[in-house]
């Protein structure tokens, strides 16, 4: 698991949010401390958020790091971790 793969699928949490109607980019732009043009740009990929910022959104939204693990992914690095102690 990289940190680029949990940024793209936090970007994907933010982005469903909004689609949904749970929040407006200008929301999440004030809970994240940077400017709406900045977050709309986020939104459609032109520009990454800062680790920082990205754990202030995460922090805002309630989401753990782990909520963007799928479960066989977690199984399969659970797997990696006992053959490597068992040898």
């Amino acid at each position: 698991m990289y940190f680029e793969v949990l940024h793209t699928r936090l970007i994907a949490v933010i982005r469903n949010r909004v689609r949904n109607g749970e929040m407006s980019e200008r929301s999440l732009a004030r809970l994240a401390g940077i400017s709406q043009p900045h977050m709309h740009n986020v939104l459609k990929g032109a520009r990454s958020l800062s680790a920082g910022t990205a754990d202030v959104i995460l922090r805002s939204l309630r989401i753990s790091l782990l909520d963007l693990i799928e479960d066989e992914e977690r199984r399969a690095q659970a797997r990696e971790r006992d053959s490597i102690t068992s040898v």
